[in-house]
């Protein structure tokens, strides 16, 4: 029976025949814009069904044949999205100072360096990661295992959301006002803590678990 090709990125769709792939593009953004007249021309060459716009930023090409897998990625040029598998799958990202007036925290420079550092590493679980420049929370940093939220005095870090399941759950906030290294070494504590606990869960019902007062206590922060 047909299945997923985790060692290709390469997700079985639903007529069990066919494949959708998701090419790592860090924080969504493009400069190079002959990789999307890329990524049309491959596209069209191998017949895929459509291009997905994913919800981590992604470009997925969906109804591949699977014999067709590795010289698609040949000619994109591109290495695969950890869109499946338990690790870190994505580090969503908002245009922050970067690019956006309302900016207040530089979120593209701070998300590219964890996505540099952390994307698809290998964990007990799946784990998300969201980095938003301000409150208006474009990256949806508040439903991520993980998430930077920027204000006027520095990061707001919140840990333990997620919305797979019948029960959704908002992230807890576990710091504020820190500064970009204060912030990157905290999300560093928080990765090292859940590799640790090694528990096959989000890391919001371990926090549910353990209490989020030992949690926090457990990462140095009480």
């Amino acid at each position: 029976m047909a299945e997923d090709l985790l060692e290709k990125g390469a997700i079985l769709q639903r007529d069990k025949a066919t494949y959708a792939i998701a090419p790592h593009i860090p924080g969504g953004i493009i400069t190079d814009f002959n990789l999307l007249r890329r990524i049309a021309d491959v596209a069209e060459k191998y017949g895929v069904q459509a291009i997905k716009v994913t919800s981590a930023a992604r470009f997925a090409l969906v109804g591949l044949k699977p014999e067709d897998l590795d010289a698609v990625w040949q000619e994109l040029g591109l290495t695969p999205g950890a869109a499946l598998g338990l690790c870190v799958r994505s580090i969503k990202i908002c245009p922050g100072t970067t690019f956006c007036r309302l900016g207040l925290q530089d979120a593209v420079g701070v998300g590219l360096h964890l996505d540099e550092k952390y994307h698809g590493l290998p964990l007990p679980f799946k784990f998300k990661i969201g980095v938003s420049g301000c409150a208006n929370n474009c990256s949806e940093a508040s439903i991520k295992d993980l998430g930077l939220i920027g204000a006027a005095k520095g990061w707001r870090v919140v840990a333990g959301g997620f919305v797979s399941g019948l029960n959704p759950r908002l992230a807890d906030p576990i710091a504020a006002n820190l500064s970009d290294d204060e912030a990157l070494a905290l999300a560093a504590k928080v990765l090292d803590w859940f590799k640790q606990a090694n528990k096959k869960k989000r890391l919001g019902k371990i926090i549910n678990d353990i209490g989020l007062e030992t949690f926090k206590k457990e990462l140095g922060l009480e």
